[in-house]
Order: structure tokens, then C-alpha cells, then sequence
């Protein structure tokens, strides 16, 4: 999630939803899916610095697969979740591969790695579910609900200890980012459209933070790609003691290496320039570093022990967004003191959200989902006071197309792990 926004006013145009969505129904499987599988590529057990890589024989049997959502634990049974892909550190960090120090403080973190890899597996096994769902004529709500139903179920949802990270983003075409349908919205995916699939699972507080963009025109292809590149770019230049600021500069240069020819138009591909990739902390979203992907960003270094979600947009635009349409993404800031609320609805409105979201963001599907009702009023007094901020959508210039592609990669002491990589992307 990108951190500007203002949605405050949008709250009071909206009319109070008295209904709360009912659960989609379960669409027939096709008998053949002609999809990759999703998870990391392991054969036979083996231990890397004492973590065993769980071999493909423990993971989901065939059956299991066709059913799709079996919590991991089920699956997993001695409770060790595979790596992500592991890639070496360069120039003066080479050494870090074969040091004894850094591989002991490594295995002092084994329970928080494999929180990560848990949240990261549960995250492959929904885009393995959802990917064959996904077809032009769906409404976007239902593919929300059944992508976070089965998020819930695969990461075996309990409480604040793991579960959904953020709201579903599945914005579309010249729309970058923070749009998941309201309550209502029946907004239907087209063929010609082009949707940033972006949504995060988290496992005591350790967030996966990935997304990928899907077209069914192939005339995007060019678009895609760039994006996917750029990505790729960026994981493959980050690491300890590189500077922000290079990492935008070699993402900037691969992707407007790129152009896309729509409908007898070339368009040269840009980076959104105010679209950042970003630290994350433990139920923190957003930790405060931002990973730029155009040059002439910060010299901050990236350090030892740093999670980042490297992200980057693409657009056949202006490549610059400007928030823009109906709120419904929110989030509690994590800095909020103690404030005094005047409206009643405010004060029980806080504590759902203290209790089922803390400082991780939702949206108000999610407040429906719980019972919420009659809550638009009280949600605006918590944005206006500074207690939650609200995250509208961003988009480009209406026309054009945005493309994202995202991994979460973790800066362990000898190695980058890409935590979220996957076979689709």
C-alpha cells in the first residue's frame, strides 16, 4: 500500500449500506487446469544453516490441490514451510555466504523466518486457487471474497495471530492501486482489462506483501513484461548496504526501456514516479524506508535483518497517480496517541478495529463481514481525528493502463531470500 491519501470527505457521500454481502457461492472446477503449480521447486529434504527445505512429497497431495483450501498445518505437519528463492549477496558482501557468525544469528531467527515462509506458502496455494477463477465476465467482489476466504482458510485465520494482511486490491486499467469493491459495487472484469492483483497474508504479524497484474488481450504483453522485469530488477540489485536511490535508478532504466503498441498507438512504458516500494516492520505495512523506482531517490542503505516489498508500476499514462474515486481502503496509524471521541459510534467502531485489525488495514467489507453497521459517520471522526488514515484510490490519467508486479524479500544476515516467489511469477 502506497501511504498518501485523503478519503475523509468521500465518507459523508456515502449512503449508510444496510446489507451485509452474502459468501459467493463455490464455482465448478475446470477438469483441467493448465496453470503452473505455485511454491518453491524442492525434490528431496535437505537443511540449509539447519532450516530443512520440505520436500514436494510432503506438500499437498493431488486431491488436496483439486479441494485447494486445506489449512497448511494439515499439509505441513511437521510445521517447517520451504524457503523462498535464495539469491547471493554481491561485491564486498560475498563473504556472507559462508559465515559461521551469520549463519548462528541466522538460526536465532529460524521462528521468525518461517512465520514469513508460512505467510509466503499460504500466499502461492490462493494465487494456484484464484488464477483459473479469474476470467472476463466475473464481478470483482466475488473474486474478493473468494480469494480472501481461502487466504483465511489456508493460513488458518486466528485472530491477530495470522491471517489477512490488507484489503484485496484488484484495481483496474489506469487505476494503480488501493481499489477493492465496496459493498454494491458489481463492477464486472472485462477482457480488455488490466487488473493489479495485490493482496497480503501475515503470520504473527510478519506480512507478505505481493501482486502481479493480469490482461487477457495479449496486446499488453509488452506492458507486463516491462513491469515484471523491472521487479526482477529491482529484487536482483537490492541488498545490505545498497543505496535506495541506485535500485530506482537500474529499475527506471529497465523498464522505460520498453514501449507497448495499443490499438496502432505506441506508448513508451513509464514508471508512476510517486509509487514507491517500501520497508516493512512487524504489523506494519509501511516501516518508514521507501524503495523509489525512478533515480534520484535517497542515499539511505538498505541494512541487515530489513524485510522489503519491491514494487514497481508501470503505466502507458503520465506515470503519476493523484488519488481519486470512492474510499475503501483504511488503516489505524500505528503512531495514533490516546484521543478523546465525542462520538459513541467512533468509540465502538475503534475497538472492533483494535480487536480484529490493529494496526494492519482493512476495508469495509472487512466492517461488514463483522457485523459492523451504521458505521460510516463514526469511521470519518476516527480519519478526521488522525486515529485511522484512509486510503483512496490512485490512479493515472483515465485511458491509459498501469501494470505492478511486487515480491516481499527478506535481507537475511548471508543470503537474500525472495520470500513470495513462486512458479507463476
Amino acid at each position: 500500500m502506497s501511504s498518501s491519501g485523503n478519503g475523509i470527505e468521500q465518507l459523508m457521500e456515502q449512503v449508510e449500506l444496510k446489507d451485509i454481502p452474502k459468501e459467493t457461492t463455490e464455482h465448478k472446477k475446470k477438469k483441467k487446469n493448465k496453470k503452473k503449480k505455485g511454491g518453491t521447486k524442492d525434490t528431496e529434504a535437505t537443511k540449509v544453516d539447519g532450516v530443512e527445505s520440505v520436500p514436494a512429497e510432503t506438500r499437498a497431495t493431488k486431491q488436496e490441490e483439486e479441494n485447494n483450501c486445506v489449512g497448511l498445518s494439515k499439509i505441513f505437519k511437521t510445521g517447517v514451510y520451504p524457503q523462498g528463492e535464495i539469491q547471493e549477496y554481491k561485491d564486498k558482501n560475498t563473504y556472507r555466504t559462508t559465515s559461521e557468525e551469520l549463519r548462528e544469528r541466522e538460526r536465532l531467527e529460524s521462528d521468525v523466518y518461517n512465520s514469513f515462509r508460512r505467510a509466503a506458502e499460504a500466499h502461492r496455494r490462493v494465487r494456484q486457487y484464484i488464477l483459473p477463477y479469474i476470467k472476463p465476465g466475473i464481478k470483482l467482489i466475488d473474486m474478493c471474497e473468494k480469494l480472501e476466504n481461502a487466504s483465511r482458510t489456508l493460513i488458518e485465520e486466528d485472530g491477530l495471530k495470522a491471517g489477512i494482511a490488507f484489503p484485496t486490491g484488484c484495481s483496474l486499467n489506469h487505476v494503480a492501486a488501493h481499489y477493492t469493491p465496496n459493498a454494491g459495487d458489481d463492477t464486472v472484469l472485462q477482457y480488455g482489462d488490466v487488473m493489479k492483483l495485490d493482496f497480503g497474508i501475515h503470520v504473527n504479524g510478519h506480512i507478505i506483501d505481493s501482486a502481479l497484474t493480469i490482461a487477457f488481450d495479449p496486446k499488453y504483453d509488452n506492458l507486463l513484461q516491462a513491469v515484471k522485469e523491472a521487479t526482477n530488477t529491482g529484487i536482483k540489485e537490492a541488498g545490505i548496504d545498497v543505496r535506495l536511490c541506485d535500485i530506482g535508478a537500474a529499475i527506471q532504466e529497465v523498464m522505460e526501456s520498453y514501449e507497448v503498441e495499443i490499438d496502432g498507438k505506441v506508448f513508451p512504458v513509464k514508471c508512476i514516479r510517486n509509487l514507491n516500494g517500501h520497508s516493512i516492520g512487524n504489523y506494519q505495512i509501511h516501516a518508514g524506508k521507501s524503495v523509489p523506482i525512478v533515480k534520484g531517490g535517497e542515499q539511505t542503505k538498505m541494512e541487515e535483518g530489513e524485510v522489503y516489498a519491491i514494487e514497481t508500476f508501470g503505466s502507458t499514462g503520465r506515470g503519476y497517480i493523484r488519488e481519486d474515486g470512492e474510499c475503501s481502503h483504511y488503516m489505524k496509524r500505528i503512531d495514533a496517541g490516546h484521543v478523546p471521541l465525542r462520538v459513541a459510534r467512533a468509540k465502538s467502531l475503534l475497538n472492533t478495529i483494535n480487536k480484529h485489525f490493529g494496526t494492519l488495514a482493512f476495508c469495509r467489507r472487512y466492517l461488514d463481514r463483522l457485523g459492523e453497521t451504521k458505521y460510516l459517520l463514526g469511521l470519518k471522526n476516527l480519519c478526521e481525528v488522525g486515529i485511522v488514515e484512509p486510503y483512496p484510490p490512485l490512479c493515472d490519467v483515465k485511458g491509459s493502463y498501469t501494470a505492478q508486479f511486487e515480491h516481499t524479500i527478506l535481507l537475511r544476515p548471508t543470503c537474500k531470500e525472495v520470500i513470495s516467489r513462486g512458479d507463476d511469477y
